[in-house]
């Protein structure tokens, strides 16, 4: 070989050695140097943000899912003072670490609930967020992979302005018509008809046999207008005693029930359980569940054949994966809660997509147009056929609009 040609092919080589260390060497270490909270109103929700910011500029995003109900300000609050805590100065790429943290030094995440686990889910989230960017990955590679490239989708939040079994009939209809392929509603709720399409649920634990007549009539009315190939499902959010909630579980069977969600109380598996084995439609629990610990007895008993953690209230999005692995040694399937804002929509959709006893994802579509303007390409815009191709953008896949969420900022904490 000539001596020019041999200068050819080494100089060849080390470049080579050189272009590959430089796509392979790690990101110089992050540090965390503040969190901004914003607690969002928007469409009568109450969105709870949390965007952690790095000393490479770098930042991340993620949801305490309490945009519904009460405890929005509480739940911030939790991110503050968690973020004082345990947050400033840390590497943001030791997730696992900074999780063991706070639930071991918190005291009152070991059996805690919605409030200290929202905070905690809301920065995880946000850890994950930015490990995803500073590796130029979407967090599904960094969970495992994908294992599906879309997911398929029901539709929650059509029946908020529906009073009588004609309207869910005519509502349904016109889910339907949009391409989606399954749909959950409340037989027992009540609207409220205020403008921001609000409902009320049961109180003490009853209703009256007209009210119960109302709920089976409406679920008729549906499946009817719907058809036999449409998914439906029914969230009952705990609302009865047992007894009762078998004997109305038992007038819904002839109407092909893909499942029944929350019958009874969380905290009470053993009711789960014994509704499980009265009723003969598949049981569905989990979003007021805290951790895979609440969970345990759920999977022990078998009381339950879906489970439904939320990534923004349960732990955050390796919570919901160890979830997921022990469920799936149980032979139950996940479908993730998801009642908030697109951030959470982004989250869930990442973590679906490397779940392999994935169900289907709960999605609410029909909210106001500034809902979805929180961030830079809501994931809800995307549906097609009642499905929706996981982003492969870096980390959870959108970013905030700064000039949407300005307003709503509650607190920054700075190092």
């Amino acid at each position: 070989m000539k001596r020019r040609e041999f200068l050819r092919i080494a100089g060849a080589a080390l470049a080579a050695d050189a272009v590959s260390e430089a796509q392979t060497k790690p990101p110089s270490r992050l540090t965390v140097t503040g969190i901004r909270i914003y607690l969002v109103q928007v469409g009568g929700r109450h969105p709870v943000l949390a965007e952690v910011l790095t000393d490479q500029g770098l930042t991340g995003v993620g949801e305490a899912a309490v945009a519904y109900g009460s405890g929005a300000t509480a739940a911030a609050g939790m991110i503050k003072d968690l973020a004082q805590e345990f947050m400033l100065g840390r590497d943001p790429f030791a997730i696992e670490a900074f999780w063991s943290d706070m639930y071991d030094n918190t005291f009152w995440a070991k059996g805690g609930g919605p409030i200290v686990f929202a905070g905690i889910s809301a920065l995880e989230q946000a850890l994950w967020d930015i490990k995803g960017k500073a590796l130029g990955v979407p967090v599904y590679e960094l969970l495992g992979g994908k294992v599906r490239d879309t997911v398929r989708v029901y539709a929650n939040g059509w029946s908020f302005r529906c009073v009588n079994p004609d309207d869910f009939s005519r509502e349904a209809e016109r889910v339907v018509a949009r391409g989606y392929t399954a749909l959950k509603f409340y037989p027992l709720a009540t609207a409220e008809l205020d403008p921001d399409g609000h409902i009320r649920h049961v109180a003490k634990r009853s209703i009256d046999r007209a009210a119960e007549v109302r709920a089976v009539e409406s679920v008729k009315a549906v499946r009817a207008a719907i058809g036999p190939k449409v998914d439906l499902m029914l969230d009952m959010s705990g609302e009865l005693t047992t007894d009762a909630i078998i004997r109305l579980g038992r007038r819904f069977e002839e109407y092909d029930i893909t499942f029944l969600e929350e019958p009874v109380d969380a905290f009470d598996p053993d009711a789960l359980k014994e509704v499980s084995e009265h009723v003969n439609i598949p049981i569905a629990t989990g979003e007021r569940m805290y951790t895979r610990y609440q969970f345990r007895r759920v999977l022990e008993l078998r009381a339950a054949a879906i489970l439904q953690p939320d990534i923004g209230n349960t732990g955050g999005l390796m919570e919901v994966k160890k979830i997921a692995a022990m469920a799936e040694a149980y032979n139950m399937r996940i479908q993730p809660h998801n009642c908030a804002s697109p951030v959470s929509t982004a989250a869930a959709l990442q973590l679906d997509a490397c779940i392999s006893n994935l169900f289907i994802q709960e999605l609410y579509p029909f909210r106001i147009p500034e809902h979805f303007a929180l961030v830079d390409h809501a994931p809800e815009l995307d549906v097609r056929n009642s499905a929706i191709a996981v982003s492969s953008r870096p980390g959870l896949g959108v970013e905030l609009v700064e000039s949407r969420v300005r307003p709503f900022l509650w607190a920054t904490i700075k190092a």
